[in-house]
This record gives C-alpha cells, sequence and structure tokens, in this order.
C-alpha cells in the first residue's frame, strides 16, 4: 500500500507558547482504518484539523494523495470527508437537501443517483425528506457521514463517530465504516470507546501531551503488549494464598473460590504446567480454569500512565 496522508516533522505552537503537538510523523496507508485514541487535549482534533488544512502549521509538511495541503490546499482538501462531533446542520433543512449542498460546496455537479446510493448505504433513505430536527441523535449522526461522503472523498476523518449513540447503532455505525473500507477509502477515526478501536481499525496509534507514543498493527499491539489471565476456580474458598505460591503472580479474584494468575504472552515458558503442579501439591483442588486476554482499554491507559511519569 502507498501513503495516503503523510505527516513530517508536524508542529503547533500557539501565540501563548503552548504545544498542542511536538514534531509529529505518521504515515496513513491508503485504504486503512487508523484509529487514534488519546486523552482530552492529548492533539487529537489539532493534528486533524492540520491534516484538513482547518488550522495553521508551526512547521512540518503535510501531505494528502500527493498534494500539500499549505501549497494546494484546494486539491487536497478535495479528497477529504470530515465528520466532526458537533452536529451543526440547519434544523429545518430535509437531509436530501442537505447533504445535496454539502457536495455543492465543493464546487461538483449534480448527482442524484450518487446522493442516494450514500443515503441508502446509512439507512437515511427512508428518512430523505425528514428535516433534521425530526431525527434522533444518531440518525443525525449518519447525516453527518452522508454530508462528509456527498462528494466522493478517498479518505475520512471520524472525530468521535459514535458519541452518545446507542450499543445497538454503535455496531451498525461499525459495519458503514467497514463497507467503506471495502471501497478503498482511507479512514482515520478517534473515539474515546476502546472497543471501537479494537474492534474496526487495522491500526492504533496512541497520542498524548502532542506526541505519538506509538503507531502498531492492531493484532500486533495486543500481542506485544496484553497479558493474559487465568482464572482458578477452588473447590473450597480461600483466606490466602498458600506462601509456597509466593512466586507466582497470583491475586484473589471476585469469587472467594476463585486466584487469578497473570502471565505473559510473548514469554518463552508461561510457567502454567508448573503452578498447577504446584497447586495440587499445595493441597488446592480445582474445579474449573478459564483465560482472557487483556482489552486494549488496559493496554492504553498503561501506556499513558507511562508517558505521564
Amino acid at each position: 500500500m502507498s501513503a495516503m496522508i503523510s505527516v513530517r516533522a508536524v508542529r503547533k505552537t500557539y501565540q501563548g507558547g503552548g504545544d498542542a503537538l511536538r514534531g509529529v510523523d505518521l504515515e496513513i496507508e491508503e485504504g486503512e482504518i487508523l484509529a487514534l485514541l488519546g486523552p482530552n487535549g492529548a492533539g487529537k482534533t489539532t493534528l486533524i484539523s492540520i491534516i484538513c488544512g482547518l488550522t495553521t502549521i508551526t512547521s512540518g509538511t503535510v501531505e494528502v494523495g500527493g498534494h500539500d495541503v499549505i501549497r494546494d490546499f484546494r486539491s487536497a482538501r478535495s479528497l477529504i470527508g470530515l465528520v466532526p462531533q458537533e452536529m451543526t446542520m440547519e434544523p429545518f433543512e430535509t437531509v436530501t437537501r442537505t447533504v445535496k449542498y454539502s457536495r455543492g460546496l465543493f464546487g461538483l455537479r449534480r448527482d442524484d443517483a450518487h446522493i442516494e446510493s450514500v443515503l441508502r448505504q446509512l439507512s437515511l433513505w427512508d428518512k430523505r425528506d425528514s428535516p433534521i430536527r425530526e431525527l434522533s441523535g444518531g440518525m443525525k449522526r449518519r447525516v453527518l457521514i452522508a454530508k462528509a461522503l456527498s462528494h466522493e472523498p478517498r479518505v475520512l476523518f471520524l472525530d468521535e463517530p459514535t458519541a452518545g449513540v446507542d450499543v445497538e447503532l454503535r455496531k451498525d455505525m461499525w459495519k458503514v465504516v467497514r463497507d467503506l473500507k471495502a471501497q478503498g477509502v482511507t479512514i482515520i477515526l478517534t473515539t474515546h470507546y476502546i472497543e471501537e478501536a479494537e474492534a474496526i481499525a487495522d491500526r492504533i496509534g496512541v497520542i498524548n501531551k502532542g506526541e505519538i507514543l506509538l503507531i502498531e498493527e492492531t493484532g500486533a499491539l495486543m500481542k506485544r503488549m496484553g497479558r493474559k489471565e487465568m482464572v482458578i476456580e477452588l473447590a473450597r474458598p480461600l483466606d490466602a494464598i498458600p506462601e509456597s505460591l509466593s512466586g507466582y503472580n497470583l491475586s484473589h479474584g471476585r469469587e472467594p473460590t476463585e486466584i487469578v494468575f497473570t502471565y505473559d504472552t510473548a514469554a518463552e515458558r508461561t510457567g502454567i504446567t508448573r503452578l498447577l503442579t504446584d497447586l495440587q501439591s499445595a493441597g488446592l483442588v480445582l474445579r474449573d480454569i478459564s483465560t482472557r486476554q487483556s482489552s486494549l482499554e488496559e493496554i492504553f491507559v498503561g501506556l499513558v500512565k507511562e508517558d505521564a511519569a
């Protein structure tokens, strides 16, 4: 794949002297989904605004589809669809007219067939003649995506696209994102829902204090930094973990009959076989064993804490 977006040594310093971005380097490949995670004030929105040409760069360069966002703003911006967090739309305008108007802003000819295709893809066709004010929050969010897709962009920015949307509708939105990826659209997603990034992103980027902490393929990140927990259910409650088992990373579980063994999935040996033998030697009778992988949320929180130290 070739890079659709290239960000090189980008800094953004405000007049007061604060740095929103500190030498950010980022390459986003054509047709991939990148989830950008970070706490409030980390620099996510500033970075998106710079790529979209809405905020000026203090230093560095940004290219979209080979077009410099400053020297060739119109060509670069024509490739980008932006779905902001704020739902700012004319409340008395209909869905169809709202989306058609966005297409016209890019100087494109009227294309009713394309507008219909976008509305159908987003399950908005039945609402095409409804005024925006009559739509639910989830439907309004879909209209924002339709507006961003009206001019057939090759890059789509989704800034917290499922904020305030219920779980069922959120999963529907994930399907829409996957369908767009299948059409070759490059998607950059910012989200506070960690499971959203884990479910649909090809790569995860973590930004904090204006710096990119890492960019990594989602599965590889989970494998490299993830931990596994083995929950051991005992036949009888355990008041205290025996001294003979102190060499293992054991803790009490949610139930008095449970103990939890945490281990590194990347280690050459996990120590599970030896632990099970030592449990038996300690006179503990096992009833059941289960395992679970640490979540991306735990990994993210750990990275941000480490950066703050």
